[in-house]
């Protein structure tokens, strides 16, 4: 699954989320966020090397309950995951190696 450009106002359920077998990065923010904005080519290097990781990629904003469910604060949020649990966490990445790092320990 290649990295989704756009961020999705359908999301998941939280159990949907935890029952995912596999490496998956879920991407929290909006389509019109600088930040986020800002860490798409960042996302775009990292994912070079993770062709298949899965990636969504969930609009967020008050009252959005799966955001609410992972304390999402601030965008965009990076939710590294590893059979449904939670490995890694990024907020407002600014370079491509943390996420690369991330990536490595859920998807080697």
């Amino acid at each position: 699954m290649p990295m989704i450009e756009t961020y999705t106002n359908q999301a998941p359920s939280r159990s949907e989320v935890d029952a995912l077998q596999g490496a998956t990065l879920i991407e929290f923010g909006t389509n019109w966020c600088g930040h986020c904005s800002a860490a798409q080519r960042h996302l775009a290097l990292a994912f070079d090397d993770h062709p298949d990781l899965r990636h969504l990629k969930i609009e967020d904003g008050p009252g959005r309950k799966l955001g609410r469910s992972f304390k999402v604060k601030l965008w965009p949020t990076l939710i590294f995951m590893k059979d449904g649990e939670e490995v890694e966490r990024l907020v407002r990445p600014t370079d491509v190696e943390p996420i690369r790092q991330a990536m490595n320990r859920i998807d080697p």
